[in-house]
This record gives C-alpha cells, sequence and structure tokens, in this order.
C-alpha cells in the first residue's frame, strides 16, 4: 500500500483528496497539507477524509509519495524532505523544475523519484518514443479564454487588456523556458512537452488568448525521424480557469498504474 500525501487544496488538490477517499486499489491517502490548516481540515471533511493535514515541512513522515498541486513557489519546500528520503514526488509545476534542477540531482544522490504527470496535455508516449531518435521540430500552440490568462506576469510585457478582447490575440512566441517564466501558472504543460522531447529551449511555444473559445486547448506540431504528428486537445475547465479538469484524473490514471496487473502507456 503506497501512502500518498497531498501538497496544496486548490482545484486540483480538493480533486484528489476526493477521489483518494473514496478509494483507489494500493494507494490511500495518508495526509494532506495547505496554507490554512484549519480551513484544511475542515475541507478535507467534507471531500470524505480522515488524514492529517499539517505545514508542508511535517508531510515526508506520513508518506511515501507527496503530489505537489501548489503554487511553483513552494515545490523546493515540497520535494526535497521527499527527495533525501529516496520517495517519489509528483510535480504538477513542472516549469519549477527548471529553476530549481537541484531537485534532479537530489533525487539521483537519494534514490528518489520524480514523476512529471500528462496533466492537461496528450501525446506525450509518442513525443518520448520520438525523442529516443532525432527530433527536428517541436510546436505547442496553446489557446485560453481570457480568464484563463489573467495576472500571468508576461501579459504585463505586451500590454493586453484581457478584458476588452473582441478576436484572438498573441500574448507570447518563444520557447518553454521562456513560457514558464512568463506564465507559471498557466503553462506547465510547455515545459512538460519539452521535458519529454527536445529540452525547455528548442521547444517552441505560442499563447493565444482568446474570447471565442471556453475550453483549454493545447495543439502539438512535432517532425522527427522516425514520426510526424500533430495533436489537439480541448480540456474543460476546473472551477480554476487555468486548470482543466483532466489535470487531477491524469494523476490518478499515474497512481492507478503503480500496481495495476496491466499497465498501459509509459
Amino acid at each position: 500500500m503506497t501512502r500518498v500525501a497531498v501538497a496544496g487544496l486548490g482545484a486540483i488538490g480538493r480533486s484528489l483528496v476526493s477521489r483518494l477517499a473514496a478509494g483507489l486499489p494500493g494507494v490511500q491517502l495518508a495526509a494532506v497539507a495547505a496554507r490554512d490548516l484549519e480551513q484544511a481540515r475542515a475541507t478535507v471533511r467534507e471531500l470524505g477524509g480522515d488524514v492529517p493535514v499539517v505545514a508542508v515541512e511535517e508531510l515526508e513522515p506520513l508518506a511515501d509519495l507527496v503530489v505537489e498541486c501548489a503554487p511553483a513557489a513552494l515545490l523546493p519546500r515540497i520535494a526535497e524532505p521527499f527527495l533525501r528520503a529516496g520517495k517519489e514526488v509528483v510535480v504538477l509545476s513542472a516549469g519549477a523544475l527548471l529553476d530549481h534542477p537541484h531537485l534532479v540531482e537530489l533525487a539521483a544522490e537519494h534514490g528518489g523519484h520524480i514523476s512529471v504527470p500528462t496533466g492537461a496535455l496528450l501525446g506525450l508516449d509518442a513525443v518520448g518514443a520520438a525523442a529516443e531518435g532525432e527530433i527536428r521540430s517541436l510546436r505547442l500552440t496553446t489557446r485560453k479564454p481570457p480568464a484563463g490568462l489573467v495576472g500571468a506576469p508576461g501579459l504585463e510585457r505586451v500590454g493586453v487588456d484581457l478584458t476588452a478582447l473582441t478576436e484572438p490575440v498573441r500574448v507570447f512566441a518563444g520557447t518553454a523556458r521562456e513560457a514558464a517564466r512568463g506564465f507559471p501558472a498557466n503553462l506547465n504543460v510547455a515545459v512538460a512537452l519539452s521535458l519529454a522531447g527536445p529540452g525547455p529551449d528548442r521547444t517552441q511555444v505560442e499563447v493565444w488568448a482568446d474570447p471565442g473559445i471556453t475550453r483549454n486547448t493545447h495543439t502539438i506540431v512535432l517532425e522527427s525521424d522516425v514520426a510526424d504528428l500533430t495533436m489537439t486537445i480541448e480540456n474543460v475547465p476546473s472551477e480554476n480557469p487555468r486548470t482543466g479538469r483532466i489535470t487531477a484524473l491524469s494523476v490518478i490514471s499515474l497512481l492507478r498504474k503503480r500496481t495495476a496487473p496491466l499497465r498501459v502507456g509509459t
């Protein structure tokens, strides 16, 4: 039985706690961390959980694995104790890994593991397979309703008023590394894609604010020596418009595979 801790009780964290509390073969909810402990305890009870709710620094002794679904700045505080103990960290704030490469080194040194789930994207199996050969180009085009981009630091540089849009506007074009800096809460998918593929400096990204859509849409175009791929996913947003409902379910799928007698996909 794998004891799982959930760090963060936003839209994704609440969904995970609810699913894990309902039961998952080989996995049990062991602890939850959140900023407001009293409010979090009430939320966990409402979601059907009966586990300790503690500060992030207190999680590691309580679990074998932690799922990070907190603000990106908290990733080192969440991950480091687990990695030093040779345990696993499931990272949703993939962009933060670029700012904290020491976490990968820490995992290697102590026998820990960092997993980045597919999340709101698709096709990472195929991109990873193509990366074993030669990827000539990899591009991600993301279109989001304006509400899904509110607050992104990258918007300040282009001076776009999201409330006044009447047609799609491209608000960013650059590498996945640059996208992670400009849109740290919006484009973890770009970093996940780049890590599966040729890296954050060779993965090109465009971001569009589109008032004519209601779903977060990601299109991947890959050219390689083994396959050319074009893939699009349209995600239904959660109550947090920056994230899709499928993200939490991607983590559940990852956890389910840990003990499943049949595993499909890597």
